[in-house]
């Protein structure tokens, strides 16, 4: 992927949430910037913010690659990764996405020490991250964050399917609409940068089905696309040329995340 680079750049400070957390507070700011860790037990996540290093991430940037060890677990800020399943080293299909409701990392308390899929920052921001070898001694001894990670992968596999399901048997227009529709959900906004040549590796086509599947989403006043500056115009009529797996994926993730967060 010619855009991507796997750089990383550490950042001085922890994000600062919009005014939930307390100044000077790491517990209340990493919290604030995952709802994961912030639905942890105080206690828990206090001795888990001291553990952790806080980054920035641009769009492009390449986490892990399959069958590259991990190195790090990431829980997301204000970030969103891309978790795209890779054919033939070029190949790649978009399978889910972590932002800060998730964490991106967590199957090597499974026992996955390499990663099983290409996580691409969608979204520049900021995480909180833990080294390999720190995040599986917490995992063992912290029983709040076995339950929530198990409950965490159980929906993301959930959605991982129904993505897959839609990718091979519905038209590329009415999944462009579906992933549009689920970006806008993960960033919470109607405007949102992707371009052409992310799309093509999200939704595992070449560039020019992606254009035409814009082109037509633009003529029916559904959305705006300029030089990879998306705004949904029409939501309802979107939603209307969407398939029904958007409705599932959102269903999936929304019953999976209420059970998360208990």
């Amino acid at each position: 992927m010619s855009t991507m680079t796997a750089s990383l750049n550490l950042s001085r400070d922890l994000s600062r949430d919009a005014g939930r957390a307390s100044q000077g507070s790491p517990v209340a700011t990493t919290a604030a910037g995952n709802r994961l860790l912030a639905s942890l037990p105080e206690s828990d996540l206090r001795h888990l913010a001291a553990l952790f290093d806080s980054v920035t991430v641009e769009v492009g940037d390449v986490l892990y690659e399959p069958g590259q060890p991990i190195d790090y677990i990431y829980f997301p800020g204000d970030c969103l990764i891309s978790l795209l399943a890779v054919a033939e080293g070029r190949m790649t299909l978009e399978v889910g996405a972590v932002g800060r409701e998730g964490v991106l990392g967590a199957s090597v308390a499974l026992g996955h020490d390499l990663a099983q899929v290409r996580a691409v920052v969608q979204r520049s921001g900021t995480a909180s991250r833990l080294s390999r070898a720190s995040f599986c001694a917490e995992f063992v001894q912290l029983d709040s964050l076995q339950r929530l990670l198990y409950r965490y992968t159980d929906t993301l596999l959930a959605q991982a399917i129904q993505i897959a399901v839609c990718s091979r048997f519905h038209v590329l227009e009415a999944r462009l609409a579906r992933s549009l529709l689920i970006t806008r959900d993960r960033l919470q906004s109607e405007k949102f940068h992707l371009t052409h040549e992310f799309l093509a590796h999200t939704l595992g086509v070449r560039r020019v089905g992606v254009t035409k599947a814009a082109s037509a989403l633009q003529q029916q006043k559904l959305i705006s696309y300029s030089r990879g500056n998306i705004e949904i115009l029409d939501s309802a009529g979107l939603e209307a040329v969407s398939c029904r797996c958007y409705a599932l994926v959102k269903d999936a993730g929304s019953s999976g995340m209420a059970n998360v967060f208990v």
